[in-house]
């Protein structure tokens, strides 16, 4: 799906009763041990990617799509973060004395992007512990949860078509999209019926990475979901699943389940888009090679290099 919804479709009323969704959860607490020796001494999300740290991404994206309160969930040795998106006094002025106008307002914008909060998970118990975390700051309103690990092209946002399948629909809202068959028990999979929404369908079952052979379909969760507030009370009483983790794909499970009067239901959204994975090495190796290729700057050099080195690899 691309953006000829626009960006405003975050912040209209559902029903003319609920209040504007505004708040986002941006999960950030893992240990990135995929990722040793590089996390060793700072977070998986503070990698860069082309010329940003992975997390700035996921935070534009938010704030792009309406979502200006903005809650991470960090853990220990995540300092970093908070200095990443606060300002920088003796930078700017070393940068304004320079006259470098251009790298000056990348710092200050990345201080701007909206009103971001933090709160430590403390335990590494699971995303649905992490996402718990939030229930404090969230309150009784529908938000959002974005996940680092998937990066989603500015130009095919995704929030507004989900935030108008809630409107629609009401309950919880998933980013689906389509895999092959012999990669989907690397993620959480669902079991799906049409909807009259084009593009929409009825989750009726999760599956935590199924085993090869038993997935209900192909169609499997990314990184991107619109919560109803009831998912709150559902992962309380969720024990630990798969990984010994508190899993927030066993919490939605559950809402599938419950009417949708009491905040039941579970929605998906089938995304055919450009996203980028950084949730391996070689996934963000690709990640960093396909943005740079088209960066404005960094592009056509790129491009006519890459060129040259796979025409060196062939012979």
């Amino acid at each position: 799906m691309g953006n000829d919804e626009g960006t405003n479709a975050l912040t209209h009323q559902r029903c003319g009763d609920e209040p504007m969704m505004t708040k986002a959860v941006i999960p950030a607490a893992g240990l990135g041990t995929r990722f040793l020796p590089a996390t060793k001494a700072q977070p998986k999300e503070m990698l860069p990617v082309v010329d940003k740290p992975a997390i700035q991404y996921v935070v534009e994206e938010a704030v792009e799509a309406g979502l200006t309160d903005i809650l991470m969930i960090t853990g220990r040795n995540k300092g970093s973060l908070e200095d990443h998106f606060d300002r920088h006094p003796s930078l700017e002025r070393a940068l304004e004395k320079k006259g470098d106008e251009r790298r000056l307002e990348a710092i200050v914008e990345s201080a701007d992007l909206g009103q971001i909060h933090y709160v430590r998970q403390g335990e590494p118990l699971g995303l649905g512990h992490a996402v718990l975390c939030a229930k404090a700051h969230v309150g009784d309103h529908p938000f959002a949860v974005l996940l680092g690990d998937d990066l989603i092209d500015a130009r095919d946002e995704v929030l507004p078509a989900m935030a108008k399948v809630r409107e629609e629909f009401g309950g919880s809202v998933l980013c689906l999209m389509e895999v092959p068959t012999d990669s989907v028990h690397l993620y959480g999979c669902a079991e799906v019926e049409p909807t009259d929404a084009d593009g929409v369908v009825r989750v009726l079952d999760l599956v935590e990475k199924p085993a090869l052979g038993e997935e209900p379909s192909n169609l499997v969760l990314i990184g991107r979901y619109v919560l109803d507030p009831a998912v709150f009370e559902v992962l309380e009483s969720t024990g630990p699943g798969r990984g010994g983790e508190i899993q927030l794909t066993d919490a939605l499970q559950s809402l599938a389940k419950i009417p949708g009067e009491q905040g039941g239901g579970v929605y998906g959204v089938v995304f055919d888009g450009r996203r980028y994975d950084t949730g391996d090495k070689l996934s963000y190796l690709k990640a960093n090679i396909t943005l740079a290729a088209e960066h404005d700057e960094l592009g056509p050099p790129l491009r006519e290099w890459l060129v040259e080195y796979a025409r060196e690899l062939d012979n």
